[in-house]
């Protein structure tokens, strides 16, 4: 994994435009209104859409649309204001194409979609603490009929676990191939799902008696974190997107883009879901952060920075990386790549 650069995104103030024309001429007549449009947007706000006519032509009409997806259409050259409140966070890319004279030309550009609050900073209480081994390079953890599982990383170490949490015993250890990294891992309706680090490939085992049922591939540039919502799986891929999984395919259905304000935060790794929201770390930040699945926003985070003065440094201790959540306790369990410890927190509301 790359280091995490978390950066504000600058876009240039006036978006370029790309035409594209469907006529028997090479020539432009319309394009968009870049004057009426901001480089950014929050989901408060509507878009105003209107077309420059740099000709004489007679337009019978204009459909516009975001992302592919018809949102209106107006007769002549008219304008259109459309509310942004239920898009995705991320890059919205707009077209208008214009009917005019028996032709057709259309144009396109984009703005992006940013979130319109600054996440809420949350507390959280140490309830315990328990020994974790420090052979494990924690990539996922959960919780599955009260019983903790773990991910463990890194080529020729690479393992799943079942552990019981209170003394750091490992109860059952299901070793890799030395060619595959370990990652993300969930486990939904007795399967347990893993992903790999590079090398574009997920297994399935029963969760019952841990035989390998099937493989997929998965056509992203990494596998990171896991998770699921009872229903859907959930990974990411060392970018700001989270994407949704069908179980029963393994084929990516929609995605988010996670932005805290107006910054794309990318590298977001070990993912948990609990009540509606996503949470998670973000790889070599010492933070947890929530996120709201419908639109990508960042909403409350937690500063966890305190938790490595109370782990043992050693010469293999790396970041803070696992988040599961017990059910039956309502409390998080958190730890990190090498560590020695394995913290109960509860989150103070």
């Amino acid at each position: 994994m790359k280091n995490y650069n978390t950066f504000k995104f600058i876009l240039l103030a006036s978006l370029m435009a790309v035409s594209c024309k469907v006529a028997d001429t090479s020539e432009s007549y319309f394009s968009f209104n870049e004057a009426v449009l901001k480089a950014q947007y929050t989901c408060k706000e509507s878009v105003k859409l209107e077309v420059i006519d740099s000709s004489n032509k007679k337009i019978d009409s204009i459909v516009y649309s975001i992302n592919n997806l018809k949102i209106g259409s107006v007769k002549g050259n008219g304008k259109l204001s459309y509310p942004l409140k239920d898009q995705k966070l991320g890059y919205q890319n707009l077209k208008a194409n214009v009917y005019f004279e028996g032709n057709t030309e259309i144009d396109s550009t984009r703005i992006e979609l940013v979130s319109e609050f600054a996440p809420k900073v949350l507390t959280y209480t140490i309830v315990n603490t328990y020994p974790h081994d420090i052979k494990s390079y924690t990539e996922g953890l959960e919780f599955y009929k009260d019983t903790l599982y773990e991910s463990v990383g890194q080529y020729g170490t690479s393992r799943l676990l079942k552990t019981d949490y209170k003394t750091g015993k490992i109860l059952k250890s299901l070793k890799l191939e030395d060619k595959y990294f370990g990652e993300g891992m969930t486990i939904l309706n007795d399967k347990i799902y893993l992903l790999t680090y590079k090398e574009h490939i997920g297994f399935i085992y029963d969760a019952k008696t841990w035989k390998l049922e099937s493989t997929f591939i998965f056509d992203k540039p990494e596998g990171w974190g896991m998770t699921n919502d009872g229903k859907n799986i959930y990974f990411n891929d060392s970018s700001e997107k989270i994407w949704t999984m069908d179980p029963a395919t393994q084929k990516t259905t929609d995605h988010i883009n996670v932005y805290s304000e107006n910054n794309k935060i990318k590298e977001v790794n070990e993912l948990e879901w609990v009540d509606g929201k996503i949470y998670s770390n973000i790889y070599l930040k010492k933070a947890i952060i929530i996120i709201n699945p419908k639109n990508g926003a960042v909403e409350a985070m937690l500063d966890m920075s305190n938790l490595e003065k109370k782990i043992t440094q050693l010469p293999d201790t790396d970041v803070l990386n696992g988040i599961a959540y017990n059910p039956k306790t309502k409390t998080f369990f958190v730890t990190g790549k090498n560590w020695d410890k394995m913290f109960e927190i509860r989150i103070n509301q």
